[in-house]
């Protein structure tokens, strides 16, 4: 058996060790990858494997049982793994996890593995890169890239891994190494994270959970459970654990978190900050933190005015961006290299974008508002909008949102298989707003009855607001295809009426 705390470095003996990769996807695949090269005896367990990575696990000398794991496969109970190395998509309830944690298998996740072997290529000063994590409900991958564009343009080699798409495996294992991974976490992956305990276990430079409302609460089994992973960012942070001032739940998370000693407590908000803290004032994005004269001065990172500019000026992208700032300014980058960084940031499709303008109405995806937290956001950007909501809930209720917000939009058009709760929320707490259904199963291109109706009713000033605040699962592949099938309804319809239609510029 080997003894896997002298597993802590690339350099370490692995050869041998078993290891079971549950799933393959993007990240077992990079999982599988990484322990092949390390020399470990490596078996790939997954219900459906994706035809090139099977096809690339012989060719790396890897095992493969592919079928339903509703029960634990014979060959992995035969198998006899030393680790389970789990990818996020699979549940605590899930039965091959319960049964790797009955029997007191070492279970990790990829982000464990990554920060074990993350010595692989080094700094010039003989370090691994500075690891920042990034979690929240929201905002998580817009800043992310916020956080990784500042530190590079801060002349550091960074890059942003993780839940944003590219494993951290991959960033660890490149050869030309990096000073800074900007690492996006969901709760999935902190909750295998928060597993870990001891000195080897993830200690980040900086960490952040941006906000935190209910979401995949079907994944963790609760309320509490999903705000536990998502606390365990700040575990044995060693810097700088950045907040959200408006945002209890967050300040409660680092008042309870264990750090290492002298790591501080940064707050930001969109008021006037105090003397540890980023904010904004007289329409000003300051830093009141990063500064020896804290007390009495602040430092410009840039203004409300020219974020408007380049569309950035929404309530919550302001906050992603200071957050980010303080992130950034925790490694060194100035005022003036974040002030650049946002002159030439803009933000990825399916976030606040535009997508058609015509006769005075503006028509908006926000696809990636796939929780009520994220969908106030937006409708606190656009008020007044005429808002199409709906998909998969994932477990949430959405009665508080459409409480809070709901009076106050011109109209609602519920797309999606679980619309029965949205209706009965609207009729309860805003019962005036014009509501219209789309049943996917009675019409079969939904985006294009949805802009017909969004089109019906919307007036000149208006905005047509997607923000569905649900996941997309139900009736699109992704919540890009549910927002390109909006962006290419609302291009049709516009190109069908002739004079006053326009669309914005790339």
């Amino acid at each position: 058996m080997t003894d896997l705390t002298t597993l802590t470095s690339w350099h370490a003996d692995w050869k041998g060790l078993r290891v079971a990769v549950l799933g393959l996807s993007v990240t077992g695949f990079s999982v599988a990858d990484t322990l092949a090269e390390l020399g470990a005896d490596v078996l790939v367990v997954t219900e459906r494997a994706d035809a090139e990575y099977g096809r690339l696990l012989p060719v790396l000398g890897v095992r493969l049982h592919e079928g339903p794991l509703d029960t634990v496969p014979a060959e992995l109970a035969d198998f006899a793994p030393e680790v389970v190395v789990a990818s996020p998509g699979f549940p605590p309830h899930h039965p091959v996890i319960r049964w790797t944690q009955e029997r007191g298998i070492a279970l990790w996740g990829d982000v464990e593995l990554a920060w074990r072997v993350r010595d692989k290529v080094v700094r010039a000063d003989g370090r691994p890169a500075e690891w920042v994590l990034i979690t929240g409900t929201n905002g998580k991958t817009t800043t992310t890239r916020l956080t990784a564009e500042m530190l590079v343009t801060a002349g550091l080699r960074a890059a942003p891994v993780g839940n944003i798409g590219t494993p951290v495996l991959d960033a660890v294992r490149d050869p030309g190494g990096f000073d800074a991974l900007v690492v996006e976490l969901s709760s999935h992956q902190l909750w295998y994270l928060n597993l870990q305990q001891g000195t080897d276990a993830v200690s980040p430079h900086a960490a952040v959970c941006l906000n935190l409302a209910d979401d995949h609460l079907e994944w963790h089994g609760g309320a509490d459970a999903y705000r536990a992973a998502k606390a365990g960012v700040y575990a044995r942070t060693r810097v700088a654990c950045v907040y959200n001032k408006a945002d209890v739940a967050t300040r409660e998370m680092i008042e309870d978190a264990e750090v290492v000693e002298g790591a501080r407590a940064i707050g930001f908000d969109l008021g006037v900050p105090g003397p540890s803290d980023l904010g904004v004032v007289d329409g000003i994005l300051v830093d009141r933190a990063f500064l020896e004269e804290r007390a009495t001065s602040a430092l410009e990172l840039t203004t409300v005015a020219d974020l408007a500019e380049r569309g950035l000026a929404a309530p919550h992208m302001v906050a992603n961006i200071l957050a980010a700032a303080a992130l950034a300014r925790s490694l060194g980058a100035t005022p003036a290299q974040i002030f650049d960084t946002l002159e030439r940031f803009r933000l990825d499709p399916h976030r606040i974008q535009v997508v058609g303008a015509h006769r005075g109405v503006t028509w908006v995806d926000d696809s990636k508002a796939t929780n009520p937290h994220a969908a106030a956001s937006s409708l606190a950007a656009y008020p007044g909008a005429v808002w199409i909501v709906g998909g998969l809930l994932k477990g949430v209720d959405v009665t508080d949102l459409v409480r809070q917000r709901g009076a106050s939009v011109r109209a609602a058009i519920v797309i999606g298989t679980e619309r029965a709760d949205i209706v009965a929320a609207f009729a309860r707490h805003a019962p005036a707003v014009p509501l219209f259904e789309v049943d996917h199963a009675e019409t079969e291109d939904v985006m294009a009855r949805v802009v017909e109706l969004a089109a019906g009713v919307a007036r000149d000033g208006d905005t047509v607001l997607l923000a569905p605040a649900a996941a997309s699962f139900d009736q699109f592949s992704s919540y890009s295809d549910r927002g390109e099938r909006f962006a290419d309804a609302v291009r049709t319809w516009i190109a069908g009426q002739g004079d006053g239609a326009t669309r914005p510029t790339d």
